[in-house]
C-alpha cells in the first residue's frame, strides 16, 4: 500500500468508495441522507480546489482517502474513509498520519458520530479530543462530536 496526493482524475473513484464506506454510519443512525452518501461529482471536483486529497492505494485500486484543508492555523480533517473490506489493518490511521504531517498548522480539528465508537476511538489513540457536541439531522437524530489535537 502506498498513499500519495489523489488527482481529479481520481474523484469518480473516491466518491464511490466515500459512499461504500459511509454506508454503515447511515445505517448505525437509519440516516440515508448524511452529506458523504449525497455528496456529488461536482461538489467533490470544487473540493479539489481548497482541499488537500489523498489516496491509500494498493494494487491499483483506492483502497482508502482523507482529505484536509487549512484555515486560520487550523488544519480541518474531513471525510476519512477506508473500504468496508480493508477496514482495521492500520489504513486509516496511516492516512491520518501522512495527512496531518502534510500540514503545519498547531490544532487539527474533524468530526464524527457521537455512536461512531470505532472512529471515536481511532481519533483518541491518534490524540484526538472531544470538544464539542452538537445535535444535526433531521430533527435532531444525530449527535455529532468535534474533536481536536494541537501539535506537540
Amino acid at each position: 500500500m502506498k498513499i500519495i496526493q489523489a488527482a481529479v482524475k481520481d474523484a469518480e473513484e473516491i466518491l464511490k468508495l466515500q459512499r461504500l464506506a459511509y454506508r454503515s454510519e447511515a445505517e448505525l443512525y437509519n440516516d440515508y441522507e448524511i452529506s458523504p452518501l449525497k455528496q456529488t461529482i461536482n461538489e467533490m471536483l470544487g473540493q479539489f480546489k481548497t482541499h488537500l486529497f489523498l489516496k491509500a492505494a494498493s494494487k491499483g485500486q483506492i483502497i482508502g482517502t482523507v482529505r484536509a484543508y487549512e484555515k486560520d492555523g487550523t488544519c480541518y480533517v474531513r471525510r476519512l474513509a477506508v473500504s468496508p473490506e480493508m477496514q482495521n489493518q492500520g489504513i486509516g490511521t496511516a492516512l491520518m498520519k501522512k495527512i496531518e504531517g502534510c500540514f503545519k498548522a498547531g490544532r487539527f480539528e474533524l468530526f464524527t458520530g457521537a455512536k461512531s465508537a470505532k472512529n471515536i476511538h481511532l481519533y483518541q489513540k491518534l490524540g484526538y479530543s472531544v470538544f464539542r457536541k452538537e445535535q444535526h439531522g433531521c430533527g435532531g437524530s444525530i449527535e455529532i462530536v468535534y474533536m481536536e489535537k494541537f501539535r506537540k
